[in-house]
């Protein structure tokens, strides 16, 4: 996995580059999909709490954070240049964008209530930036992911609502690489890894930041889309969107070959419906002198 000069996977980086796009044809979060996740992360309700959006983007999630009533105060946080501009422009009221990464967030130690990353932790999810999220959060605050999720791009083992949806999540994963997915989820070894059994002790608590089991629910949705618009969708998906030549015309022929099956329903404006989930995780930080005291934990005398 390589990175760029400003930190940012250098996949990431080109296929972020159509920053106006993403915001245009990436689905915004549904108020419940929202409500739950901020409700774990027990901020729900909660008046003026600072809220971090890491990994921000151009803002679908900070969007769905400033239209409730709860007046956050949210610092937004992104590398990515092009996609900071797009938020920045938009100018969300008592939102503040910053140039930052989630391995050096420029906060201060036990800063933020609650974290958020929508779309990314897959990401960045390393040891390193659990450790980095642990540090800026209040004792007791929470970590919240939220990825929406169509069934194209979806987990292996998950089973696509429509055959077209189904094909084309098999188009998906023709696509061998290294860059971490979220269908891949190799995100969650990074919490899973956390603690570890050893003849000395129940577990090493030094390197245990967040509570296990992770929280998890899955909301699902449907969007009615033109054709065409499913395909401007699934071309931002970064390892789609920098695909060139003969291969991004190989890749377009077989998706439109699909959505445009004998077996595909459309609706009277000829839209097709778009399946997916919207899967919320949440995990508590496990404070200083909770990790201290893990730290003494013995084992039973034989």
């Amino acid at each position: 996995m390589m990175a760029s000069q400003n930190g940012i996977n250098e996949r990431a980086q080109t296929g972020f580059a159509k920053s106006a796009a993403y915001d245009q044809y990436r689905p915004g979060y549904s108020p419940t999909a929202t409500e739950k996740l901020l409700g774990q992360c027990r901020v729900s309700g909660l008046k003026n709490a600072k809220v971090l959006d890491l990994a921000a983007g151009t803002g679908k999630f900070t969007e769905a954070l400033v239209s409730r009533g709860e007046h956050y105060e949210v610092i937004a946080v992104e590398p990515h240049d092009g996609m900071r501009e797009v938020l920045e422009k938009k100018q969300l009221p008592r939102v503040s964008v910053l140039n930052g990464k989630a391995n050096s967030i420029p906060l201060e130690d036990d800063s933020v209530d609650a974290i958020v990353v929508a779309q990314a932790f897959h990401w960045f999810a390393t040891k390193e930036t659990l450790k980095e999220l642990h540090r800026v959060l209040k004792p007791h605050g929470a970590l919240g992911l939220i990825w929406n999720i169509e069934d194209y791009n979806a987990p292996r083992g998950h089973e696509a609502a429509t055959p077209w949806e189904g094909k084309v999540q098999d188009l998906t994963w023709t696509f061998k690489d290294d860059e971490p997915r979220f269908r891949h989820e190799q995100w969650r070894k990074v919490f899973e890894e956390q603690s570890k059994s050893t003849p000395l002790s129940l577990i090493v608590a030094n390197e245990q930041y967040f509570a296990l089991p992770l929280g998890e629910h899955q909301e699902p949705f449907v969007k009615w889309l033109p054709k065409e618009k499913v395909w401007e969708r699934y071309n931002t998906i970064s390892h789609i969107s920098v695909l060139q030549g003969e291969e991004r015309e190989r890749t377009y022929k077989a998706f439109m070959d699909a959505i445009n099956g004998p077996d595909v329903e459309t609706n009277d404006n000829g839209e097709v419906a778009v399946h997916g989930n919207t899967y919320t995780i949440w995990a508590t930080k496990i404070p200083e002198d909770g990790r201290a005291s893990l730290t003494h934990v013995e084992m039973p005398d034989a």
